[in-house]
């Protein structure tokens, strides 16, 4: 009898100790991530909406479950990072940048948490302007009520150096308003504003619905000064808004960009990362149906303007195709 009860005995204590373990190891293997993507009006919205539906298309096998929440701007993307409040991020490449590295005036300290997944495509900065303020130029801008994106935008930032590359500040526009793309939109219509920064990909809603409404102008970003430019802020690219992709716009349309990228938290698994990047690559027909400006996204541009460190995860993955050695 006293045999029989000492078994019992240690099977109970090895269950416990079983259990003890296992719930480390279970609470380790986290499958379920969030992606912050940014308003329901940009295009990082339908991106995270497609990472999501790639994700659970090919690894809900493996219980891999991405949710994509609507969030701020790439600055308070790369707060949540840092917060530990998501997993993964989309934003502006030069954001990321200033995020890891602690620019002054935009981030307290350096997140260091912050590491580059793969970059997307390019975000266009686009200037629009109501044809009935005669703004033809950067210079024009001066003396004019401009929409520069919302407190701790990509696009604020992309406003104030251009502003500063044709020896401007926000101070010499008649009216700075900080309003997010939406707002300025609905402002443009009404008249509130003479124009608007948009740092967004080509064709967006915004400023496709506002092309309707009211006559507009995309302001040529062009010149010397955008050697300039160039020069102090490297991130940045020359591009074209194409002819026809608005409404009135009918030739092509010289501009500046930076692209958008993902990135995720340090903390989140190596393999985690590795099944998500190989999904999106690997259904890359899925990702494109989710906005146009997505058509050009290839693993092989993957790592074009990756201004930050890697994760674990996607350093593997790019190193198996030969992209890193």
């Amino acid at each position: 009898m006293k045999k029989r009860n000492l078994f019992i005995i240690a099977v109970i204590v090895a269950a416990f100790t079983l259990t003890l373990v296992a719930g480390p190891l279970q609470a380790a293997k986290r499958r379920y991530v969030s992606i912050a993507a940014g308003w329901v009006t940009g295009a990082y919205f339908p991106m995270a909406g497609a990472i999501s539906r790639i994700a659970w298309k090919h690894l809900k096998e493996e219980g891999i479950k991405v949710t994509a929440e609507s969030s701020g701007a790439s600055v308070a993307n790369s707060k949540l990072i840092g917060a530990g409040d998501t997993d993964f991020a989309i934003l502006q490449n030069d954001i990321a940048s200033y995020a890891y590295n602690g620019k002054k005036g935009m981030f307290d300290k350096p997140i260091t948490n912050l590491l580059g997944v793969c970059t997307l495509f390019p975000e266009h900065v686009q200037i629009v302007a109501r044809k009935d303020s005669n703004i033809k130029s950067i210079a024009d801008l001066k003396g004019k009520k401009v929409a520069i994106g919302p407190v701790g935008s990509g696009t604020t930032e992309n406003a104030t150096q251009i502003l500063e590359a044709w020896g401007l500040s926000v101070e010499d526009l008649a009216k700075a308003e900080q309003l997010t793309a939406s707002q300025s939109a609905d402002y443009l219509k009404d008249g509130r504003l003479d124009a608007a920064f948009f740092t967004v990909a080509l064709g967006a809603a915004v400023i496709m619905d506002t092309a309707l409404m009211v006559p507009i102008d995309i302001v040529p970003v062009e010149g010397p000064n955008v050697e300039k430019l160039i020069k102090k802020y490297p991130f940045y690219a020359k591009q074209t808004v194409p002819g026809k992709t608005y409404k009135q716009n009918d030739s092509d349309i010289p501009t500046v960009s930076v692209m958008a990228m993902l990135a995720a938290s340090a903390e989140l698994e190596e393999d985690i990362v590795y099944s998500i990047i190989n999904a999106i690559y690997s259904d890359l027909p899925q990702l494109k149906k989710a906005h146009a400006k997505f058509k050009d996204i290839a693993m092989e541009k993957g790592l074009v303007g990756m201004g930050i460190p890697l994760h674990p995860g996607a350093e593997k993955y790019f190193k198996e195709k030969g992209l890193i050695k």
